[in-house]
């Protein structure tokens, strides 16, 4: 797994982990942790159970992602059939890993070590542009946090040198803000152009009030020994692919 010294506290584990480490085969190699993905059930928990432990933590707890700004506080695990369907998870309960999955989104872990609030946010281009990050920041602050305290750390996510897009595809972002067109380029191919999904969520955490944010600028597609992407998936034109896990907890 990949940590980032922003988020390295006492109390607070947490964890970017690769697909590295796991025990899942084929396209699913090997720390696949998804759900939702077509891999052996025992082996998906298998590989959730080896997060757990790495992060001493008691249970891992994700949500129903549907690429929305819909955040759950999160007091207590829940059956894996019963996930609510949030990108959002924030809790101040000792013990609980709250994760996201991703294959080219951008996985976001917060903190406020003070308050011992901590929070993660699975950001897609539909959640970046409706404010899963803005609603995470809330969510925790509701809970006790301080804006000025948080801590946000972007893992690895398409970078903008692989994320092409149609030139359609700006138009909901740039009728919420003009300026958005800085986050989009030409493409080397004609009637494209290449998003920059990190430097859009990094500007939405600085506008939420997140003085302290890093990214740390690893391209889910680039890395393929290191991460699963469903673009490469798709330009492959494989049946299926794996989703990494992104993680923090606080300890006793």
């Amino acid at each position: 797994m990949i940590t980032s010294p922003l988020l390295t506290h006492r109390g607070i584990t947490h964890g970017f982990f690769t697909r590295e480490g796991g025990v899942s085969s084929g396209v699913f190699a090997s720390l696949n942790c998804g759900l939702g993905s077509g891999d052996d059930p025992v082996l998906v928990a298998e590989n959730r159970a080896r997060v757990v432990e790495h992060l001493r933590a008691s249970d891992l707890i994700t949500g129903f992602q549907v690429h929305s700004a819909e955040v759950a506080v999160v007091d207590r695990p829940w059956p894996a059939d019963q996930r609510p369907r949030v990108d959002g998870l924030v809790t101040n309960m000792p013990g609980l890993a709250l994760g996201v999955l991703t294959a080219d989104c951008g996985p976001l872990l917060f903190a406020d070590a003070s308050a011992r609030v901590i929070g993660a946010a699975h950001a897609g281009w539909k959640g970046a542009l409706h404010g899963i990050a803005e609603a995470t920041v809330a969510a925790m602050v509701q809970l006790g946090a301080r804006r000025e305290n948080i801590v946000a750390v972007l893992g690895p996510t398409i970078s903008a040198r692989n994320y092409e897009v149609s030139t359609d595809f700006p138009t909901p972002f740039l009728e919420r803000d003009a300026d958005s067109e800085r986050y989009f380029t030409p493409s080397v191919r004609p009637g494209h152009l290449m998003f920059d999904l990190p430097a859009y969520l990094m500007a939405r955490l600085g506008a939420a009030g997140v003085e302290r944010i890093r990214n740390l600028d690893l391209c889910t597609y680039q890395h393929e020994r290191w991460f699963f992407s469903f673009r490469r998936t798709t330009h492959r034109h494989e049946a299926d692919y794996g989703r990494q896990v992104s993680a923090i907890a606080l300890t006793s």
